[in-house]
């Protein structure tokens, strides 16, 4: 299989490259900074591309089999139109090249629900602070990007994962439709995820969920780890 990865030269985005190479698949890699990609290998092609430019997107699609957006952007004050702006050229060129199936990453604070085990706290304050005020420009845009590819006639499978981090393997994640009661997904277990879902029709057309349940962070090293960048 030939897949296109979109924001490769994110954590997730480089992740999902090195499994899917690992699995026999060739790989386009597609990234604003193609020097910097630290992957090499024979079946992997980078890709000096920005989703923002049509013609950039439409050759980048050629000859895939299947297209998967890995793109993110820090939370930002000023309007964000990346995940819009950058499906909708892919949904274009994706058109134009006959190619049909399509994973995006979006996240679980688009549709956010309380969390069983969060208490108080995060139900109440912090997830509608975060959902609502710090990261108001970028969820609005993920809702933008989610309503177009859902009006769109492709296979397209949009996955929701909750708060972001790492660990050193791919663990038994959950991925189920809908919303998951759990808060957290370790990076590597989202590209796991993404990568079998291209070569799965079972979620054709779904919004998924997709958690790790062993081995999370707590609030705090979360929020210290991927929010302030401290160890």
């Amino acid at each position: 299989m030939r897949i296109i990865v979109f924001g490769a030269n994110g954590p997730t985005g480089r992740l999902l490259t090195g499994q899917a190479l690992d699995a026999g698949h060739d790989v386009v890699a597609v990234t604003r900074r193609p020097a910097e990609f630290p992957i090499a290998h024979e079946r992997l092609a980078v890709f000096g591309g920005d989703v923002h430019q049509l013609d950039s997107v439409d050759t980048a699609i050629a000859g895939a089999d299947a297209v998967v957006s890995t793109l993110g952007v820090p939370y930002g004050k000023g309007a964000i139109t990346t995940y819009s702006t950058g499906v909708g050229n892919i949904v274009a060129a994706m058109h134009r090249h006959g190619v049909r199936r399509i994973g995006v990453v979006s996240s679980s604070a688009v549709d956010p629900k309380p969390y069983s085990d969060a208490g108080f706290l995060f139900n109440r304050v912090l997830q509608p602070y975060i959902v609502r005020v710090m990261g108001k420009t970028l969820y609005d845009d993920m809702r933008r990007m989610e309503t177009l590819l859902r009006a769109s006639d492709l296979e397209w499978t949009i996955v929701r994962p909750g708060g972001l981090y790492e660990l050193p393997a791919v663990t038994d994640y959950t991925m189920v439709e809908g919303h998951v009661d759990s808060r957290y997904t370790a990076r590597i277990d989202l590209a796991a995820s993404l990568l079998r879902l291209v070569g799965d029709d079972r979620f054709v057309r779904k919004i998924v969920g997709v958690v790790t349940t062993t081995d999370n962070p707590s609030l705090l090293q979360l929020i210290r780890k991927e929010a302030l960048g401290k160890s």
